[in-house]
């Protein structure tokens, strides 16, 4: 990009620092962006299949181990192959890692429960309630501005959260009814803690990088896991271990992809792609579980899809006017 002011003097947008050093800009590619988010969201989504194939079998915890313990498989090999291995390990707040941590895995076990007792899709759109809990935790928490556009926005994502539970949380019975209910409040638990973490994750950028946030994340949810070991666990044959290693992978790629996606994207752009995790989680739920969701969930995640994307551009939009701001100030004192 050529600035008009200065020929042939080559200008580059403002990237975040990566792994403890400047990361090189790659160019703007949004179409890449794009396309290595909706990747990102078909490994979560297989990754998601997959755990709800021996979810029934095998105990919550030892899913967790296995999940965070293969998924150190790509992302070690990523980082080493960038060569920020060692940045990643660097950290200046271990008990900020160690609490995002305890708040990602409790998410990570509330939606593998979520996974055991309700269908694939319906699970997913549960889960889209967490853009909108990160609103009122960054006002509690972070104390930041939440005006009237975003709090609308919030009131009418949690009508659809209640209009997809609704079928769940009908009249209690011994039975189907009763697990249903339950999937449905591990959902909702796996959400909160996904905003929580979410909050956690914006805290320790101000220290850390994201390779550390990412790697220690990995690692001690793999030990959070192992510590259930005293609760009984099962001994996997071949095939259910080698869908444990592809668990991990799915997972560890998925991070990958994810991460890439904001580097040649703006977050703006990029975000609101998260939502074809549906589309993936209708097709696998009907050819791989034979399961369809009911009209009132595609209603729902409808509304609720649709409010978080508002939330995602009124961000944008202040970002934009933020920047400005700041603009115009170092523009006078120049």
């Amino acid at each position: 990009m050529h600035s008009p002011g200065a020929p042939g003097r080559v200008t580059t947008r403002a990237r975040p620092y990566l792994f403890g050093r400047p990361a090189l800009d790659p160019p703007v590619k949004p179409l890449l962006g794009i396309a290595l988010k909706v990747s990102s969201a078909l490994a979560f989504t297989l990754m998601a299949a997959l755990i709800k194939l021996v979810s029934a079998t095998y105990p919550t915890g030892q899913l967790v181990f296995f999940r965070s313990a293969f998924a150190l498989l790509p992302l070690l090999a990523w980082l080493a192959w960038r060569g920020d291995l060692v940045g990643a390990i660097r950290t200046h707040n271990l008990r900020g890692h160690v609490l995002r941590s305890l708040i990602g895995c409790t998410g990570m076990f509330a939606g593998f429960v979520s996974l055991t007792y309700l269908p694939l899709t319906d699970s997913v759109a549960i889960g889209y309630a967490a853009p909108l809990i990160v609103v009122i935790l960054a006002a509690v928490v972070l104390k930041e501005t939440v005006r009237a556009y975003r709090w609308s926005a919030v009131g009418v994502g949690f009508f659809g959260v209640m209009v997809m539970l609704w079928p769940h949380l009908g009249a209690p019975s011994h039975g189907p009814a009763d697990a249903a209910a339950i999937g449905a409040a591990f959902g909702v638990l796996g959400a909160c803690c996904a905003a929580g973490a979410t909050i956690q994750v914006r805290r320790l950028t101000a220290s850390e990088t994201t390779g550390a946030i990412v790697f220690y994340f990995t690692i001690l949810s793999s030990l959070f896991g192992l510590l259930t070991i005293v609760l009984g666990w099962r001994m996997p044959g071949a095939f259910d271990l080698g869908v444990f290693v592809v668990i991990g992978i799915l997972g560890g790629i998925g991070q990958i992809l994810l991460t890439q996606s904001y580097r040649y994207g703006d977050a703006s752009l990029v975000a609101p792609f998260e939502y074809t995790t549906m589309i993936w989680a209708l097709l696998i739920g009907w050819f791989g579980f034979g399961q369809w969701p009911q009209p009132v969930v595609f209603t729902g995640a409808s509304i609720v899809a649709g409010a978080g994307i508002f939330v995602l551009w009124r961000e944008h939009r202040l970002g934009l006017r933020r920047a400005k701001d700041l603009e115009v100030p170092s523009q006078r004192s120049a």
